[in-house]
C-alpha cells in the first residue's frame, strides 16, 4: 500500500468502489473493506451476481479465499448484526457481551 499500513483500509476500500462502481448503488452488493455481501431475491438471480462478482475479481488479478467463502445464506451475521431478507437486528451474543462488563466506576475505568 503506497501511503502506510495507516491508511491501507481505507485505500483498499476505494480500491474495491473502483472495481465494482455500479453494483452496490445497484442495491445488491455490500462491500466493506475484504467484506462482500451479495443479496438476490431468486436462486436464478444471486448465481448470475455471484458469477458477475467473481469475474470481475479474476479480471483484476485478485485472489479470493474460498475457505473463508460462505455462499447462499438466508440469514447471517455481519459487522455485530443478524440480517436476512425480512429484518436488520442487531446480534444479541454482542448485546450480551456489553452488559455483562462491569459498569466503570471512575474516570481511568471509562478509558
Amino acid at each position: 500500500m503506497p501511503f502506510g499500513i495507516n491508511n491501507a483500509p481505507s485505500h483498499f476500500q476505494r480500491m474495491m468502489n473502483e472495481i465494482f462502481p455500479e453494483e452496490p448503488s445497484e442495491g445488491w452488493l455490500i462491500i466493506y473493506i475484504d467484506d462482500m455481501i451479495v443479496c438476490s431475491k431468486t436462486w436464478e438471480e444471486h448465481m448470475y451476481r455471484i458469477s458477475r462478482v467473481l469475474t470481475k475479481i479474476q479480471s483484476v488479478n485478485m485472489k479470493i479465499s474460498f475457505k473463508k467463502c460462505h455462499f447462499v445464506f438466508k440469514e447471517l451475521k455481519a459487522l455485530g448484526h443478524v440480517v436476512s431478507g425480512l429484518s436488520l437486528v442487531i446480534d444479541k451474543n454482542k448485546v450480551a457481551a456489553v452488559f455483562l462488563n462491569p459498569i466503570p466506576q471512575n474516570k481511568k475505568e471509562i478509558q
